[in-house]
């Protein structure tokens, strides 16, 4: 396996407020190798989106990050400076967010964006930078690349605006990508096109991926790991077939068992009761057990770390007991 690009060591990230310190993310490990897609799924509120906006340095405020380590090829990031950290962030790290005119501006041309964007973080001269983002424009699909450079975001359609974003992600040729959402406001057509267009760009730059996503058929389609979060962690992780076909950690079965499929009768869909704890109401031992329909008495008093569960690893005593949780 090559070095990780991407190493997140114990992220805790906490929010202070007038009644107490609340903890959204506790204890938060990973890594990405370079080349790599880790897709991140889980509940809203779950902790996804905030772990890459701790990454990518973007927290907002009173957020803050108050443990751990994050690492890009080797080199801590997390306790940068603000000012060292924007020039990270672009040239080094680029970023896909869900709704792509929230990233561009409406008043300047989609040219404009991308040529300053190059020219912020590569030596590259103005008739350079155009010939790039014009390059970048037809890579990532869009038709007429010469002609459309000079127009507004306002005239392209959402699935063109998030392909100028993914363009503009991959401007300064970062070396990781966080994608957060980035197909969640397009139609299933176009998501498609966006998640093969990612998938192509990821191995022809070398860049690391983290997409983060509710949608399992995204997490299927274009990652070759997994992260479950649950309640600001990591419930289990590993290869993204082994996680979807044979899931270790309740959570995961449940959410696996809640998504129809097309060989299988059934009048329900499958449920899991309860919703997710508030940041204030986290419950002892294994934040799951309210909710598990396999909790014994150690998972509600002592809180089980990330173990090996055959190819995957899960926080989980029933993995610890060598007990294999049945999928429904």
């Amino acid at each position: 396996m090559p070095a990780p690009l991407l190493e997140v060591r114990h992220l805790r990230v906490e929010f202070p407020t007038r009644r107490g310190t609340l903890t959204a993310l506790d204890d938060v490990s990973f890594e990405i190798a370079p080349g790599e897609i880790l897709g991140v799924v889980g509940e809203s509120g779950a902790g996804k989106s905030l772990t890459g906006a701790a990454i990518i340095g973007l927290l907002e405020p009173p957020g803050r990050i108050a443990g751990g380590e994050i690492l890009l090829e080797g080199r801590r990031i997390d306790n940068l400076p603000h000012e060292a950290m924007r020039r990270i962030r672009g040239r080094q790290i680029g970023a896909v967010f869900q709704d792509p005119l929230t990233s561009l501006n409406p008043l300047v041309t989609v040219g404009r964006q991308l040529t300053e964007t190059i020219q912020t973080h590569l030596p590259v001269a103005a008739d350079e930078a155009r010939a790039r983002a014009i390059a970048l424009l037809k890579e990532t699909g869009i038709p007429a690349a010469e002609a459309r450079i000079d127009q507004y975001p306002h005239q392209f359609s959402g699935g063109m605006r998030q392909r100028v974003v993914i363009a503009l992600a991959l401007a300064a040729e970062p070396k990781l990508i966080v994608a957060d959402e980035p197909t969640t406001a397009l139609d299933v057509s176009i998501q498609a096109q966006i998640i093969t267009l990612l998938k192509r760009m990821t191995r022809q730059h070398g860049a690391a991926v983290m997409l983060v996503t509710h949608d399992m058929g995204v997490i299927a389609e274009a990652s070759d790991r997994v992260a479950v979060m649950y309640a600001g962690r990591i419930v289990e992780i590993g290869p993204v077939q082994q996680v979807i076909h044979q899931p270790s950690h309740p959570y995961t079965v449940g959410l696996m068992g809640s998504i129809p499929t097309m060989d299988l009768a059934r009048d329900r869909l499958l449920q899991i009761d309860g919703t997710m704890p508030r940041l204030n109401a986290i419950p002892s031992g294994c934040a799951f057990h309210p909710r598990c329909p396999s909790a014994v008495d150690r998972c509600r008093r002592e809180r089980p770390e990330l173990m090996p569960a055959g190819t995957t690893r899960a926080a989980c005593w029933l993995v610890d007991a060598s007990e294999q949780v049945e999928q429904p």
